[in-house]
């Protein structure tokens, strides 16, 4: 079992998955250029640039791509295997966000567009559909063929298990919620021409206006939320592994590993609230009394099993 830090795991960069790194190189250059566009570009859709989406996006799968770039070198066993599932999320999210920035550039809607007159956007419109299975069922078999191997040390097994399941959660949650709540109706976009729209983000306000810079107030929040746990709890284990090796009380890792599970519960709970918030069409930064109960259970329940994890060992320490 590879029992090295998460920081020592991350060294040999040039190993990591070609196809899935290229994806990354590609969101690193989309986001300049959507950031360019935002600058230069004064189309907007619904109150932003057209180019907002795009930018978010290729931040979005930098990210990710370039965790299950590193993932993928983890596994001993069904390397293979591993590599063309890479490969295929690799494909599928650069075809997701090509067909995304194919529309903004274009001056319309990406998702929702239900314009059948327009055959690019039927055409983006099915790349999407088949792209979201692609880059979820891929993103579960990397995760998933590295868990079973036991390529980490139990503090980073326990980040990716629970990040697997909350990025897992964070993706159904839009999915779930435009399948079970169809509301049309027509927008215009950057070229001012009417676009009829089957579904929006948000409740009330279709489309969540709220929040700085990333303009939501909706379900998006707990898709991103979820979709990057991961990405937390994996920062979590390395902070821990590096304060390990100054406080005694965080030299076992099993106690590592038991802090890395009381994160991923909460982070869990936090999902859950911000779900719950957005489904009653609740702007995240202006949070009612019951939003702000909720929140404050899942901190003190995480504060209490942190002290009961550490409080033992702390003890166990002084006394020796």
């Amino acid at each position: 079992m590879d029992r090295r830090t998460p920081i020592d795991l991350l060294r040999p960069w040039r190993e990591w998955h070609r196809p899935l790194m290229v994806n990354v190189i590609l969101m690193i250059a989309l986001a300049l250029v959507a950031a360019v566009g935002i600058a230069v570009d004064d189309r907007t859709m619904l109150g932003e640039s057209v180019w907002v989406k795009p930018l978010k996006f290729a931040i979005a799968f930098t990210l990710y791509s370039g965790l299950l770039a590193w993932l993928v070198t983890k596994l001993r066993k069904a390397r293979r295997f591993g590599w063309w599932a890479g490969t295929v999320f690799a494909v599928a999210a650069t075809a997701e966000v090509a067909g995304i920035t194919v529309q903004a550039a274009r001056g319309t809607f990406s998702h929702f567009n239900s314009n059948l007159d327009d055959t690019v956007t039927v055409a983006m419109t099915q790349l999407f559909t088949y792209g979201v299975a692609g880059i979820l069922i891929a993103q579960l078999a990397v995760a998933g063929t590295a868990l079973a191997q036991g390529a980490f040390g139990k503090p980073v097994t326990r980040a990716v298990r629970h990040g697997l399941v909350l990025a897992t959660v964070g993706m159904l949650v839009p999915v779930w919620w435009m399948t079970t709540n169809i509301s049309e109706r027509t927008v215009v976009d950057a070229n001012g021409a009417a676009v009829t729209m089957y579904q929006g983000h948000g409740i009330g306000d279709l489309d969540g206006h709220g929040m700085f810079l990333t303009n939501w107030s909706d379900f998006r929040v707990p898709h991103f939320v979820g979709l990057h746990g991961i990405h937390v709890l994996l920062i979590t284990a390395a902070a821990l592994a590096v304060l390990g090796r100054k406080v005694p009380a965080l030299r076992d890792e099993s106690v590592r590993a038991r802090l890395v599970t009381i994160s991923g519960l909460a982070y869990a709970g936090l999902l859950g609230v911000l779900t719950w918030q957005a489904g009653r069409g609740q702007s995240l930064i202006h949070p009612d009394a019951a939003t702000a109960l909720a929140l404050g259970v899942v901190s003190a329940g995480a504060a209490a099993a942190v002290g009961a994890v550490l409080v033992p060992t702390l003890r166990r320490a002084a006394t020796a």
